[in-house]
């Protein structure tokens, strides 16, 4: 019986085929994060296209069997094409023929008086924008030089072309070319060069849906364009299965893609996992020891029954064989003291947290709002995988503030700027039937309406770690008086007054105020003297980030607190 090759072994067992794509040692692309990148950045799902899908990921060309070979064979022959046609024709010849052309033309022309200097200046110049403004007011006064001025712009314009075509590229050729001619050859060169340029970019990154094929079909072989039409289908083919594995469904209204939690899910133990790599052993890293005591939580490691422990804990296999041990033969088996055994606990305390997002109009500025709201899908992923019995509220904050689902979180935008006035002092009585938030400027800072907000959500919390964590830039420009809307901008005292008396009461419930200050273009002294005073009210903090480390410090800082609660 003859042996089988090595080779022949490992494709039987692995069932791996060298030609198949994927390859299957290859880490497959992420595409929940690109889908969920596109979510923050623009709050929707309707742009993010299949192309687009295909552009926001990378796929290792050496995947593909035979992918970089057809693709230098393509682009062997798109350049092997230009070359022969800089070889074949010159470009002097072509450039005194349009600029003669243009000449002649223009020596037609007969403005009227009112017109004639700007006429031959622009012709003088050969402005093509000059000419084209003679158009308007020369069909009101001379119908036949309105019509020639359209026929010149269209030769200068050709001579443009023809210029465009000489300094762009080197001809060594002879054979001379007239002005049709010479467009035709600048729009295939300029066709090839584009083709070249998409086609070295999908040779680092396989991304084919860049690449023009209409246009490509016009210069490969055909044999080369089947071969190119198959790896784009199986591309295709390999993002579409994948979507569906990491939670992306097809939109049949907008033939987009749409997230499903799965995705979320996914996107937010990918944050998590790059915000723990940078953690430091030894410093502030993930080396909380368990507390031992009296809590809900088992642990493996027993000890002995003491008076006081709860025998729901009791390690009933232990137990039965330590009374058998000290029994021996004898039954029935009688429990004693010192037979029982019990899991050890470790204490579980829970943490409430109201998390308040500016989505005021500054936050538009640097995409600050995309770093809050990767932070906060960061915070609730942690919150929901490591500690299930803490509490999470999320509320937008604006003119207004809004509690918001997580589920929410990725459509959230900064409100657009709709008062461009330096000073503005309004206010609307939000009893008054007639007045709504449509009827409201979207984009002030209310501070103190989301601490209220906060503080109803947590004030009914049955835990005493409760805790407002405020993202923001700056200072309030807005705050609620009863009924009344105040919209005070620049920002007004009586605005921070409101705002401290809120802070107040929160500290009466026991609620912290932690405040993550971002970094702005328009930030002062005053922004951050406020935020200590916010902060110091409640016995809370301030921290001074930029937008890109908020979900490491956020998430750092409730570990942290985490830790000081069970201690």
């Amino acid at each position: 019986m003859s042996k089988l090759p090595p080779g022949g072994v490992i494709h039987t067992y692995q069932k791996y085929d060298p030609v198949q794509f994927p390859s299957p040692t290859a880490e497959p692309p992420d595409m929940a994060s690109a889908a969920m990148e596109h979510m923050l950045n623009y709050g929707d799902m309707r742009e993010f296209t299949e192309e687009e899908l295909a552009n926001a990921i990378e796929i290792d060309p050496s995947q593909i069997h035979g992918f970089i070979f057809g693709i230098d064979n393509i682009m062997q022959r798109l350049r092997e094409r230009k070359a022969k046609i800089l070889a074949t024709y010159e470009s002097e010849h072509v450039q005194k023929l349009a600029s003669q052309q243009f000449k002649d033309e223009a020596k037609k022309g007969k403005p009227p008086a009112k017109l004639s200097k700007d006429y031959h200046q622009a012709i003088a110049e050969e402005q093509l924008a000059a000419l084209e403004e003679l158009y308007f007011p020369a069909s009101k006064q001379d119908k036949d030089f309105a019509r020639h001025v359209v026929k010149l712009s269209d030769i200068l314009g050709q001579k443009y072309l023809v210029e465009d075509l000489a300094s762009r590229y080197t001809f060594t050729g002879e054979e001379k070319l007239t002005v049709p001619a010479a467009i035709e050859v600048r729009q295939e060169l300029l066709e090839i060069d584009e083709l070249l340029k998409q086609l070295e970019e999908a040779r680092k990154n396989a991304r084919l849906a860049t690449i023009n094929m209409e246009a490509l079909e016009r210069y490969a072989e055909q044999e080369d364009l089947e071969q190119l039409r198959n790896m784009t289908r199986a591309v295709n083919e390999y993002l579409n299965d994948l979507a569906e594995q990491q939670g992306l469904e097809r939109d049949t209204n907008t033939g987009g893609f749409k997230l499903t939690p799965k995705a979320i899910k996914l996107f937010q133990n990918k944050v998590l996992t790059t915000i723990f790599s940078q953690l430091q052993e030894g410093r502030s890293g993930r080396h909380q020891g368990p507390i031992i005591g009296e809590g809900a939580v088992e642990l493996q490691a027993t000890k002995p029954y003491e008076f006081g422990d709860s025998v729901a804990q009791m390690d009933i296999p232990q137990t039965l064989i330590n009374s058998m041990l000290r029994q021996g033969n004898e039954r029935p088996l009688r429990l004693h003291t010192d037979d029982i055994v019990v899991h050890k606990t470790k204490n579980n305390p829970k943490a409430a947290t109201c998390m308040l997002l500016d989505m005021s109009g500054s936050m538009r500025y640097g995409g600050l709002y995309v770093s809050v709201k990767r932070m906060a899908l960061a915070l609730e992923g942690l919150i929901r995988k490591e500690f299930p019995g803490d509490y999470l509220q999320f509320i937008e904050m604006y003119t207004l503030a809004k509690p918001r689902h997580p589920s929410e979180i990725a459509s959230l935008l900064p409100k657009p700027v709709t008062l461009f006035q330096p000073v503005v002092r309004l206010k609307a009585d939000l009893s008054k039937p007639n007045i709504s938030e449509l009827d409201l400027p979207p984009h002030f800072t209310n501070i103190q309406h989301a601490l209220q907000q906060a503080r109803m959500f947590l004030s009914g919390r049955d835990t005493p770690n409760r805790q407002v964590v405020l993202i923001t830039d700056g200072l309030p420009t807005a705050h609620m008086e009863g009924s009344q809307l105040f919209l005070l901008y620049p920002p007004d005292r009586r605005t921070e007054e409101a705002t401290l008396r809120e802070a107040k009461l929160c500290e009466r419930e026991g609620i912290t105020i932690n405040i993550f200050l971002l970094s702005s273009w328009n930030q002062s002294e005053e922004d951050v003297r406020f935020a200590y005073r916010l902060a110091e009210s409640t016995k809370g903090r301030v921290f001074f980030v930029a937008g890109k480390d908020l979900d490491r410090y956020v998430v750092w800082d409730y570990l942290q607190r985490r830790r000081s609660i069970v201690a």
